[in-house]
């Protein structure tokens, strides 16, 4: 099972080049780190959290074949959500400057006209297991299920009749994202965790409220008491 540690980054000098000045405080120098291309002084510099992951460890070959196959559709979908948590976001903050409701309506269905042409052809081709994950991770990306952003963007009837059709082959599309119940949930942030790191994908931080050191040693202990 996963092993890792969280430790603090490092600061690339190479890119940016710093000076330090001190200013006597109680006979104590304190240092303060400037920019080059900056004038303000900073006394601490903000790093950010790099995850060391332990080598996989699968109780069978089944269990690794799994794995592997989760994370192959993991990767191939996770661009839709991120891409659809960011045209979900530069809506909204059009949305926000339009003040009268038929020019509101009359954008958004632009927009959501402007989304299907860009995901349909390629959403086609995913299969039923594919199109699942994407669901989650849109939940992942938005914190709303793929039901209630068409409610939004359309009516509740139309939501329904898309429930409905997903229904037919399997989908929900009011499926939520629950790394810390379900451990499907928990695999697929792991991949995507890992894929981050690796630079295999971009970063996106979930709006979800969890922590991924936390919920490593929560299933590791579950895992350790099932053995």
């Amino acid at each position: 099972m996963l092993r890792y540690c969280v430790l603090f980054g490092f600061l690339m000098l190479g890119i940016l080049g710093f000076s330090q000045e001190t200013t006597p405080k109680d006979s104590v120098a304190d240092y303060y780190v400037r920019f080059e291309g900056d004038s303000i002084l900073y006394s601490s510099i903000a790093l950010d959290e790099v995850y060391l992951f332990g080598k996989l460890e699968f109780a069978d070959r089944k269990e690794k074949l799994r794995y592997y196959i989760l994370r192959r559709k993991t990767l191939k979908v996770y661009p839709y959500a991120k891409l659809a948590a960011e045209r979900l976001e530069e809506m909204n903050d059009s949305l926000l400057k339009i003040k009268k409701r038929r020019h509101r309506k009359k954008y958004t269905k632009t927009v959501q006209k402007y989304v299907e042409g860009e995901f349909s052809d390629e959403l086609k081709k995913l299969t039923r297991t594919e199109g699942q994950i994407l669901i989650k991770l849109i939940y992942r990306q938005t914190g709303k299920t793929a039901f209630d952003l068409v409610k939004e963007l359309r009516n509740g009837w139309r939501a329904f009749w898309y429930n409905t059709t997903a229904k037919a082959f399997k989908i929900s599309i009011k499926e939520e994202f629950h790394p810390e119940k379900i451990h499907e949930d928990y695999l697929i942030e792991d991949i995507l965790q890992r894929a981050f790191a690796a630079k295999k994908l971009e970063r996106q931080k979930s709006v979800l409220d969890y922590d991924y050191a936390q919920l490593s040693n929560k299933w590791k202990k579950e895992k350790a008491k099932n053995n």
